[in-house]
């Protein structure tokens, strides 16, 4: 039921993506783009989902178990650390360079578009460099 849910969830917010244009370089630009021909559409998507996710978080918090049964595993560290910050510019940056992050890559990936492989190859490279440091580190 764990990988049903799972996989029901990550088709949602697949289509997600795609419906409100995250998954379209060039309008992710223009929300990053506050100099210029700024685009603030994704702002309200961004908006829309943190108030959609209130209340469920709000709810998670007071559980031990996920409705599939699964123990609930929310972070409890609640101050950013160096690897919290430097990974968030990091992501920032490939964001604003790309266009795209990993959730849309993801879905340009499914959908068959090609153009998105040398960014897919790069977070992959990226990720696997950090699975390294961090068990290293560890």
């Amino acid at each position: 039921m764990a990988r049903l849910t799972a996989l029901f969830a990550g088709l949602l917010f697949g289509f997600g993506l795609l419906l409100a244009g995250m998954a379209n370089p060039a309008k992710v630009l223009a929300f990053l783009d506050l100099a210029g021909n700024w685009d603030p559409s994704l702002a309200l998507v961004m908006g829309g989902g943190i108030g959609t996710a209130l209340l469920p978080f709000a709810l998670a918090r007071r559980r031990t178990q996920a409705l599939t049964g699964c123990p609930m595993q929310l972070p409890s560290k609640r101050e950013p650390d160096p690897a919290l910050v430097i990974g968030s510019l990091l992501f920032g940056i490939g964001w604003g360079i790309a266009g795209i992050c990993p959730g849309p890559a993801l879905v340009l990936l499914g959908s068959g578009n090609a153009a998105i492989l040398p960014f897919f190859v790069a977070m992959l490279i990226g990720m696997g460099l950090y699975r390294g440091y961090a068990s290293r580190r560890a």
